[in-house]
């Protein structure tokens, strides 16, 4: 699994078991750094045209298959049913129906001589949805005991049960735009949101990111890095503040929207992803809300994305349905993913 606020590659080793309902144990897990080149190519692919974006595809598809051996090498993982792997999000623009995963190419399962379930958005979209959120079908799976699943990575996305129909959509963006910021600073992070916390609220700018169309928008709906260039960032950057009332500033907007949604009373909230870990805005959430608010281990926050493209792999594996039309707005749900094999 690769996201937007460009990490790393989180790879885990799970097993999944079905008995009345799905369980999972996580073996070994681990974020694969990305190198500066890496990083680099990574954050401009909306800017490169369709010939370089295959170079890179394949490229990235080479360098997913060298990850994913020498993890597999240096874990002597011999029982291996086959690698699930979302890759990583090129673009995704579901209004003009395109989404495109680089690192999904044949290539992966002839160098890893392997059998590979990838590829799970593209079918979404082909059938009118957003194809996004895919976690859900795994919050509801895995962690049901909880009333919502918050994941706070490059964007706030969320998902519920509402009258027997899982609802998910993106609420806002969170890490994308905080780590764009402090990177001015030379650092990859606001570690546990110092940084936002020596800073003050410019309220007008608040109230003009608060005031964005898209957030008036009935789900399901989702953000990509395009829609944070062309809206978030040219606001922000007409203000000419300073970094610190920047971060404090949009701390204040993401706990502002997602208090929104958690505005509910005897609710629980599981929150993962990397913002979990972000202190300031953890305790900005739970001033605002309603719900309780629980953060699990921190394997959980860290790979429950990888733990639930695994499960979508499997359900794909399966045939059984890996994919809500409730969740993305697509014509009917349904097993998405292609399924590629070493060739003989």
């Amino acid at each position: 699994m690769s996201g937007t606020s460009l990490d790393g590659v989180d790879i885990i080793h799970a097993t999944y078991t079905f008995n009345n309902h799905w369980s999972f144990k996580i073996h070994q897990s681990e974020t694969v750094k990305y190198s500066k080149q890496w990083t680099s190519i990574l954050g401009q692919l909306v800017h490169k045209s369709s010939e370089e974006l295959y170079k890179i595809d394949v490229n990235y598809s080479k360098y997913l298959a060298s990850v994913i051996s020498d993890f597999v090498n240096r874990h002597a993982l011999d029982q291996i049913d086959f690698v699930s792997s979302h890759g990583h999000t090129a673009l995704h623009q579901p209004e003009n129906q395109l989404t495109y995963q680089i690192g999904n190419q044949q290539i992966l399962a002839e160098a890893l001589n392997r059998k590979v379930i990838c590829d799970f958005r593209i079918q979404d979209v082909e059938l009118g949805g957003q194809g996004a959120p895919l976690v859900p079908v795994g919050d509801r799976l895995l962690f049901g005991e909880y009333d919502f699943c918050l994941n706070l990575g490059g964007f706030a996305n969320i998902s519920f049960e509402n009258q027997d129909e899982r609802i998910a959509y993106d609420i806002c963006p969170v890490n994308i735009v905080l780590n764009n910021y402090v990177k001015q600073l030379n650092l990859e992070f606001d570690d546990k949101g110092e940084l936002a916390s020596q800073g003050t609220i410019n309220e007008r700018l608040l109230n003009q990111l608060n005031q964005l169309e898209f957030y008036n928008q009935l789900p399901p709906k989702s953000l990509g890095l395009e829609w944070v260039k062309s809206e978030i960032l040219p606001i922000i950057t007409s203000y000419q503040i300073e970094i610190k009332d920047i971060l404090r500033t949009f701390v204040e907007h993401i706990a502002i929207q997602i208090s929104k949604v958690l505005n509910i009373e005897n609710t629980s909230v599981l929150v993962t992803g990397g913002g979990a870990y972000n202190d300031f805005l953890m305790d900005r959430i739970k001033m605002l809300s309603k719900s309780e608010v629980s953060i699990p281990s921190k394997e959980i926050i860290e790979f429950k994305e990888a733990l639930v493209f695994g499960l979508l792999g499997v359900l794909k594996d399966r045939d059984a349905i890996n994919c809500l039309k409730s969740v993305t707005g697509a014509s009917q749900d349904h097993s998405s993913g292609k399924i590629l094999f070493p060739k003989a």
